[in-house]
């Protein structure tokens, strides 16, 4: 049985993810409660159906305060059942998801008389802590629209599956905001910037041209040789802890040369490692 957990933040876009999901025949339940998690996955893990046991269920802020604190306890009982469980915690930025309701004039579930919207936002990334402690994987859907998001739930479908250790390799560009959901971000806005070379400002760094510009420069090096002895030296420690997935986030200024160079080096250098690696390239996308 392949049984994925999908929560998060209330307009975050945890239905998209379960409907992405069901496109790919999980049998999926929304807002289920916390304290029938467990009945529920015992029974469903002797039935057969025909979609071969992959299970997706949706859980929210709305539970009982007392149910979620017991949501680890549960995890973990589920897991010794032999049940394989991943959980997708999906989130965005309180501007961004206070843009979202006014614009659905949606209703929070956590709001109402006396708590107004930004108080119930706040009050429902404290509910969920149980749950986030324990994800396995975040998409920060603030700059994601619902066919990528739908792409990522796809892929992270895929990723649940498979046991292996897998990396996810980003670059961004400061201006357009930094990435919440990265384990590790690293600035490379000190290298020289290929923007400034007038031949060179409408490429890339998957360009050949900045790709050369940057091998020439001696402080690209040295700091492309930290990031890769850094994760060369720590990924095994995160492997043994029996993480599955890894979120590295490189930015420059606009995200189009230097992080992108440098997530293409890195990406090459860690297939060869013996590490799943996927890449994305947030602006250029």
């Amino acid at each position: 049985m392949n049984l994925v957990i999908i929560s998060g933040l209330s307009g975050s876009g945890k239905s998209v993810a379960l409907h992405a999901l069901e496109d790919m025949d999980f049998y999926c339940i929304d807002n289920l409660p916390v304290s029938l998690l467990d009945a529920f996955a015992t029974e469903i893990k002797e039935q057969t159906y025909k979609n071969g046991g992959n299970v997706a269920i949706g859980i929210d802020a709305r539970n009982h305060p007392d149910q979620l604190v017991n949501f680890p306890d549960i995890i973990n009982g589920l897991k010794n059942k032999g049940i394989h469980c991943k959980i997708l915690f999906l989130q965005a930025d309180d501007a961004t998801l206070l843009k979202r309701f006014s614009e659905t004039r949606r209703k929070h579930p956590l709001s109402g008389t006396g708590t107004p919207l930004a108080d119930a936002i706040v009050k429902e990334r404290g509910l969920l802590t149980p749950i986030t402690a324990n994800a396995d994987m975040f998409i920060d859907t603030s700059r994601t629209n619902v066919h990528q998001l739908r792409d990522l739930v796809m892929e992270f479908h895929d990723k649940s599956g498979n046991s292996e250790f897998s990396l996810l390799l980003r670059s961004f560009g400061y201006k357009h905001g930094l990435p919440t959901d990265a384990d590790f971000v690293f600035d490379a806005r000190c290298l020289p910037n290929p923007y400034w070379q007038p031949a060179l400002r409408a490429l890339t760094g998957m360009d050949d041209a900045v790709i050369e510009y940057l091998d020439r420069e001696a402080v690209a090096r040295q700091y492309y040789t930290s990031v890769e002895h850094f994760l060369g030296e720590w990924i095994p420690h995160f492997k043994a802890d029996n993480r599955s997935y890894l979120s590295i986030a490189i930015g420059c200024t606009g995200g189009q040369h230097r992080s992108v160079y440098l997530v293409e080096k890195l990406a090459h250098y860690l297939a060869g490692q013996a590490v799943e690696v996927v890449k994305r390239h947030r602006e250029l996308e």
